[in-house]
């Protein structure tokens, strides 16, 4: 009796990597009962590198996707699931961004220790309980541009870790007052924020809370909170696949926001940041650029259809450097 051909997924072996992961194999096993699906652990550059700063400008791109696509082009996975945000705009030769699923809370968290923050009167914004001159680790270059332009006392340090690792560096040490994280990834590690902001899940310290920054207070990276299924152009066999794991709305909306990126220079080390989201059909785009020092805000809508030329005209207003001759 002959077997359906085994579909080989890619992912980082990260916790946060292979729970993606497993929500997309979970979804492709719910639409396709009949056909096999494995996960293949890839370690990439970007896993290598405990120490480096990720904001350094120096650093190759694609240092969490590069060796998930040499597996691709090589025939060793049918698909990657990627963190979208990791997902350079450029892509290798013979690759494409296949499908978007939908996108989770785009929120970023700011997670300290219950005692170092007074929650915010109403009214106020997260950042306001902050004490004074208070230490936020972060190695965003998006996050610490808008967090000194909310609150130019505060002092910025790099981290580097898993999630479970920078909550316990919060938690111990003294010198860090808070840090910056996605909500979205929390909650596919099952962390909760309660109802009264105090911070629960398996291995979590006791004693943090975290409060969820609205895009007002703070843009999201651009793709954050969706999950990218890259894979080989010309793969008829998964594009079916592709077709059912692909959510329409949030797929125009990264398209909108990896256009702006790719135009204001296309590295996630970027000090950039962009939001769309979908008002009937209409699409809006919010975004902000500290490339030239101070920072530039824009706002502009256009048909859903023109998700890529909104991208295009937001970076253009914002001072996009020329394209390359």
């Amino acid at each position: 009796m002959s077997r359906t051909p085994l579909i080989r997924i890619a992912t980082r072996g990260s916790a946060l990597a292979l729970a993606q992961a497993n929500l997309v194999l979970a979804q492709c096993r719910a639409a396709f009962p009949a056909q096999r699906f494995e996960l293949k652990i890839i370690k990439t550059t970007g896993d290598k590198l405990l120490t480096a700063s990720l904001a350094h400008p120096d650093l190759p791109k694609g240092l969490f996707t590069k060796e998930l696509e040499v597996a691709l082009l090589n025939g060793e996975a049918d698909f990657a699931v990627h963190s979208l945000k990791d997902l350079p705009t450029d892509l290798p030769a013979g690759l494409k961004l296949g499908a978007v699923g939908k996108r989770a809370d785009v929120r970023d968290a700011f997670v300290c220790r219950a005692d170092s923050v007074r929650p915010p009167p109403s009214g106020l914004r997260v950042l306001d309980g902050l004490p004074q001159g208070a230490t936020v680790a972060t190695s965003s270059t998006r996050r610490r541009a808008q967090l000194l332009d909310r609150r130019p006392d505060l002092k910025t340090v790099p981290i580097r870790g898993n999630v479970g690792t920078r909550l316990k560096k919060v938690a111990g040490q003294e010198d860090l007052t808070a840090t910056l994280l996605a909500a979205a990834g929390m909650a596919r590690l099952n962390i909760k924020v309660q109802p009264d902001g105090q911070l629960a899940g398996e291995g979590v310290p006791q004693g943090l809370w975290a409060g969820l920054l609205e895009p007002e207070e703070m843009l999201p990276c651009v793709g954050q909170a969706a999950l990218g299924i890259e894979v080989r152009e010309g793969n008829t066999r998964i594009a079916e696949i592709c077709a059912a794991l692909d959510d329409r709305d949030t797929h125009a909306c990264v398209l909108a926001e990896r256009a702006f990126l790719k135009a204001m220079g296309g590295g996630c080390h970027l000090a950039v940041a962009a939001y769309a989201d979908i008002l009937g059909s209409q699409m809006r785009l919010r975004a902000v650029s500290f490339l030239g020092g101070s920072p530039r805000r824009g706002d502009a809508k256009r048909p859903v259809a023109e998700a890529s030329e909104l991208g295009r005209q937001l970076a253009a207003e914002l001072g996009a450097p020329p394209p390359a001759l």
